[in-house]
């Protein structure tokens, strides 16, 4: 029986790009397909990690439908099902979901959004820090049914970013530095001892994941 601590490797995916991809808010809105180049992304992403060493063993989804059309292929490559945990949702940003960027940046709260985000909550819709709360609640549950195991977890920008963040004991309000592209991947393990980042907004080669 092995002595070493119990620890899950969690490879963080974003989904890939959609029509929507840096001009509109879409957070939680149904309908939001990947574009063309969001496909291609998808499957680039499912040959990197397909492409692993040691294969993730399990693949958890947002329910959006851009998650899902990004761990479509993964799934393939791994040869595992997706299963659907809402635990990794984005953000939902209660009536600011579907605004364009350009119109949110106008208005007072942004500021505090960019340089402040513990101290806001989306008019009719969740805070910064519940996202955050949640989105690491969800994380650790999964990697207690995983331990000494590998598994994807494909999500969204800001779900992704308050995990790295917490992993790293940088403060909430920091999160907005941290860049989580399209279909990149960010590596985490969890364990008894602790989170330890190994990777962020990695979009080469996959093969160094590991704790040294």
């Amino acid at each position: 029986m092995s002595t070493a601590p119990a620890s899950t490797t969690i490879l963080l995916v974003r989904h890939g790009q959609t029509a929507t991809t840096g001009k509109v808010l879409p957070g939680r809105a149904p309908g939001l397909h990947l574009s063309e180049q969001g496909r291609a992304q998808a499957d680039a992403v499912a040959a990197r990690l397909g492409a692993l060493t040691s294969r993730p063993v399990a693949l958890y989804v947002s329910p959006l439908e851009r998650a899902r059309e990004t761990a479509a292929p993964i799934a393939r490559a791994l040869s595992v099902r997706a299963r659907v945990d809402r635990g990794l949702l984005e953000c939902d940003f209660g009536t600011w979901t579907g605004q364009r960027l350009t119109t949110l940046q106008r208005k007072s709260q942004w500021r505090r959004v960019q340089h402040a985000p513990s101290t806001f909550r989306f008019p009719g819709g969740e805070s910064f820090s519940e996202m955050q709360v949640r989105m690491w609640s969800t994380l650790e549950r999964l990697a207690s049914a995983h331990p000494r195991e590998a598994i994807v977890v494909v999500s969204h920008a800001d779900p992704i970013k308050a995990a790295v963040t917490y992993a790293q004991g940088v403060p909430l309000d920091l999160f907005q530095r941290t860049v989580i592209a399209t279909c990149s991947v960010s590596a985490l393990v969890i364990g008894e001892h602790g989170p330890l980042v190994l990777s962020v907004n990695n979009t080469a080669s996959l093969n160094e994941l590991r704790p040294s």
